[in-house]
């Protein structure tokens, strides 16, 4: 009788996927693409952990928000500390800027960061439960410029990573001076509609009935579309500065759309909110969105810093880019004997050295399992080094888009390769 269990597959853990070479080539372009722009306007990398206390999310995120009370992977570490993996950046920012008090040093606080995120969500379409994002954060500038300028941003990184046919929507959620009266008249509306709306909703309507308008379900938001507007009851000075905001957004040339029911999905902005969308996407249609934060920093038991930035979630953005893999052609050494072997091995040194490509694969292979290897891998160029190569000190290098063959020492072939590379003569790829 056979008693062995049968073998469970080993696979990746639902909501999670493997970046495989030729993919990851994209997320390369996309990733350098971001730092080159972010850098021109004066913003420098930043690193957090990706494991932080519980209560720094809690306090951040806000202990309502359904990313506190059902996203989080939160465990106790062996020391007995509840820990969190990151799911949002900006509790992490804030706190890097008390701890190491930034604020106290001359470089602007401008910041980007590039990383996974955790969150325990439905996965769909461009969003897993690990995800990755782009942020953005300028703490310490109130002139709703800024504001305008991180939208502008955004929608050059976009332009140049090839997206299309993309919305801004923007509105300002007030702040702690006008939106408790709001809050006041969002809470009697809800309960009158109480009934129409999901469990979910109906538990928001009494803690946050602001997150109200960011519920998923299309029923629950056709109900809100019917609620006060919060632009009716800003202030003064959160009137002034949308209005400001906007103006900065025109100056530009930038499209927009105000959208009253328009909130972020964290208890903690104020102000400014803003989400580019994209077709194709689906319902959770946004690959990017932000908004300004103006209390966070002091709330945190820092100084009285405002702050404002954006996320940008890498897989939904990689969804609707259009991106080119850079065309570059590589060297394939095909080679017979142990000095031949040795042979390929300081050629290609020499080559890498001159920003060429090379493959030598350390296997036992004839001449013509070398070309078939060539040719199933897509290699642009054959280096080929057998005896009479070695005696002559010169090798035979076989063009593989236009059968071509060159024979030379390793400068001469080097200079062919990269005047080739210079023409811009399509590689095997295209």
């Amino acid at each position: 009788m056979n008693t062995e269990q049968p073998k469970k597959e080993l696979s990746a853990i639902k909501g999670t996927k493997d970046i495989l070479p030729q993919e990851a080539r994209l997320w390369q372009i996309a990733e350098a693409a971001a730092k080159e722009i972010f850098e021109l306007y004066g913003y420098r990398e930043l690193r957090a952990p990706v494991i932080e206390p519980t209560e720094l999310f809690e306090k951040g995120t806000g202990a309502s928000s359904d990313i506190v009370t059902k996203e989080m992977y939160t465990f106790t570490d062996k020391g007995g500390r509840s820990v969190t993996l990151r799911p949002e950046y900006t509790p992490s920012v804030v706190r890097a800027i008390i701890e190491h008090r930034l604020d106290l040093q001359p470089q602007p606080l401008r910041f980007y960061y590039i990383g996974p995120m955790f969150r325990y969500d439905k996965p769909q379409k461009g969003r897993y439960r690990q995800f990755h994002q782009i942020d953005i954060e300028v703490f310490g500038e109130k002139d709703p410029a800024v504001d305008a300028e991180i939208v502008e941003m955004a929608h050059r990184l976009l332009r140049q990573l090839g997206v299309e046919n993309v919305t801004t929507m923007v509105n300002s959620v007030g702040c702690k001076k006008c939106r408790p009266a709001y809050g006041a008249e969002l809470r009697k509306a809800a309960a009158a509609v109480k009934d129409r709306l999901c469990p979910d909703c109906q538990r928001k309507a009494e803690l946050n009935p602001l997150r109200i308008f960011d519920c998923k379900i299309e029923t629950c938001r056709e109900v809100a579309s019917n609620f006060p507007k919060i632009t009716d009851f800003l202030c003064a000075e959160c009137q002034e500065h949308f209005q400001e905001f906007l103006g900065y957004l025109d100056f530009y040339g930038i499209p927009y759309r105000v959208d009253p029911t328009l909130v972020r999905g964290l208890d903690y902005y104020t102000k400014t909110a803003f989400e580019i969308v994209a077709e194709h996407l689906g319902a959770q249609n946004a690959i990017c969105g932000g908004g300004r934060y103006d209390d966070m920093v002091r709330e945190f038991g820092g100084p009285d810093l405002c702050g404002i930035g954006f996320a940008m979630g890498l897989e939904r953005l990689l969804s609707v880019a259009k991106i080119e893999p850079p065309k570059k052609s590589f060297v394939y050494f095909a080679y017979l004997g142990e000095e031949a072997k040795k042979q390929s091995i300081a050629t290609a040194r020499y080559l890498r050295s001159e920003g060429i490509e090379c493959l030598v694969e350390f296997k036992d292979r004839g001449m013509k399992a070398h070309f078939s290897r060539a040719n199933k891998i897509g290699a642009d160029w054959v280096l080929i080094i057998g005896e009479d190569e070695l005696a002559k000190g010169k090798f035979q290098l076989k063009d593989m888009i236009d059968s071509k063959q060159y024979e030379g020492t390793a400068e001469e072939l080097a200079k062919i390769i990269l005047l080739k590379d210079k023409k811009g003569i399509k590689s095997r790829e295209e």
